[in-house]
């Protein structure tokens, strides 16, 4: 479908993309090949998708997977979503916000997402989808602005909160780069699919924070990153209330150097230094 015939559709629905709500709609066959060659779909999937917009990429997940939930806020959108696939056995339509979404009310269990995210509610999609106590997914596939995606993806050197966050929970991957002209209205800047695999169930993130509290493992994490230009020692003593010294000998003693930077820790890093300071809790 070319431009024109979208815009004829916008014009008939009163559809009006809103560049605040990330309404950018995917257009090019060929990156809709590629998102769907990353979310690895099977004839048994059962696929969540957030933010079909046109359903372009929705009539193809149809084709793809057992059964389709497809999240749509917009209503004008979701009204012509209605249209688009009157009756399909496969596909519920639901018009409500992602953030809101309860995934077990439409029981899906073991199930993937597919989602092109717009930026201002990427966090705090992650966080609720990687963190939920019922009805977590086992995989998503992801269209994110390609810096955002690149964050996420970082390794040990350029680190940061939002990439913790992630890691933390799951294997992170950019498997595509998809150019800002394959989507229309065109946005100011390129995107990346990326792969979130191997999220951990509730249980074995348990098992991998071993005898670390869950919100002392994030607290630290706040706090090292609260001045990311500083070395981490600096954070360390004014977020934890201990001298420099003290800050300097626990990062000694799992065997990072004392003038350390936030964005240098992995994963692993960020687990050890917690437990050894452990004893500075209250």
């Amino acid at each position: 479908m070319n431009t024109q015939e979208i815009k004829k559709i916008c014009k008939i629905y009163d559809i009006r993309p809103d560049h605040d709500k990330g309404q950018n709609f995917l257009i090019s066959p060929a990156a809709m090949d590629q998102v769907i060659q990353a979310a690895q779909l099977s004839p048994n999937d059962s696929v969540l998708e957030i933010g079909p917009g046109l359903g372009f990429l929705t009539a193809r997940l149809i084709e793809q997977a057992k059964r389709l939930v497809s999240v749509e806020l917009d209503y004008k959108l979701f009204r012509f979503l209605l249209s688009q696939f009157p009756n399909n056995k496969k596909l519920d339509l639901v018009n409500q916000d992602i953030l809101k979404f309860d995934p077990t009310e439409h029981g899906l269990v073991d199930y993937k997402i597919v989602a092109n995210l717009p930026y201002n509610i990427t966090s705090f999609f992650l966080k609720k989808f990687l963190t939920l106590q019922a009805g977590k997914p086992k995989s998503m596939t992801l269209m994110l602005q390609k810096e955002v995606a690149e964050r996420i993806c970082a390794k040990p050197g350029s680190m940061s909160l939002l990439s913790i966050s992630v890691q933390v929970y799951c294997q992170p991957e950019i498997t595509a780069r998809i150019s800002k002209n394959d989507f229309w209205p065109v946005p100011k800047i390129d995107s990346a699919v990326i792969n979130l695999n191997a999220i951990m169930t509730n249980q074995m993130f348990k098992k991998w924070l071993g005898s670390v509290n869950e919100n002392d493992f994030w607290q630290v994490v706040r706090i090292g990153f609260s001045a990311r230009r500083k070395q981490l020692h600096n954070n360390l003593s004014a977020g934890l209330h201990i001298a420099s010294l003290e800050a300097k000998s626990c990062l000694l003693a799992v065997g990072l150097a004392e003038n350390v930077r936030p964005q240098d820790l992995s994963i692993g890093d960020w687990l050890g230094l917690v437990k050894k300071l452990k004893k500075y809790f209250k």
